[in-house]
């Protein structure tokens, strides 16, 4: 069962709240996403890191329901 855009935008914004998120269905099947994340809890972190915040807020999701998601996160 595939996730939609606005599960994944929650899901993010349960783990950081300030988060601002922008998601784009790539290929309207609902598996294949891009999202962009900014979120002052990235401040310091490196790109690895913060993509493993988000990876994380997805709560073993990503593989499973949301089969691709192509990610860029910003602290600003």
């Amino acid at each position: 069962m595939a996730m939609d855009a606005a599960e994944i935008e929650k899901l993010i914004k349960e783990s950081l709240p300030d988060a601002k998120v922008t998601i784009q269905d790539l290929r309207g099947d609902g598996d294949h996403y891009a999202a962009h994340v900014v979120s002052s809890a990235f401040k310091g972190k490196s790109r690895v890191q913060q993509h493993q915040m988000v990876y994380k807020a997805l709560k073993g999701n990503m593989g499973g329901a949301l089969h691709a998601l192509a990610l860029q996160t910003s602290a600003e």
